[in-house]
């Protein structure tokens, strides 16, 4: 388990474990943009920034809707929005047991009541699973 600096807004810093496959991807993207100041030296633009193009500027905001549009057309995926994928990332934590405490922290969400109502009924998946583990659990205890 690896952590990284998250930055939400200018003046909100926050550190979030992240995995190890996507500390590696994040490393080797790292190193790229490493490479990149090197080569372009005086007129890499450094941003300090994650998601930037060669010489350091800023991407287009069409850059990475088009690239996430490309990724879902290829997986034949339905279209969403960017900020949708930090949807989908709270539900694959919550379905995969994620408490919404460790959720509301992960978001940067300032009290778990702002969590709770977004996401508590999000995922079928989700539903079933506790309905599942509540009848499990009556069967244990009455038995």
């Amino acid at each position: 388990m690896r952590f990284v600096r998250k930055y939400k807004t200018y003046h909100s810093e926050r550190i979030i474990k992240i995995t190890e496959s996507f500390a590696k991807e994040l490393s080797s993207h790292m190193k790229w943009i490493n490479d990149n100041k090197i080569v372009f030296n005086e007129i890499y633009e450094d941003l300090d920034l994650v998601f930037c193009r060669e010489k350091g500027e800023p991407l287009p905001k069409s850059t990475l809707f088009n690239a996430l549009n490309r990724i879902l057309d290829k997986a034949g995926l339905e279209r969403i929005p960017v900020h949708g994928l930090r949807h989908s990332h709270v539900v694959l934590l919550l379905e995969s047991g994620a408490s919404m405490k460790f959720i509301q922290e992960r978001l940067g969400h300032k009290n778990i009541t702002i969590t709770s109502d977004v996401y508590s009924h999000i995922s079928e998946k989700l539903e079933n699973t506790s309905v599942d583990s509540y009848e499990s659990y009556l069967k244990s205890i009455m038995t």
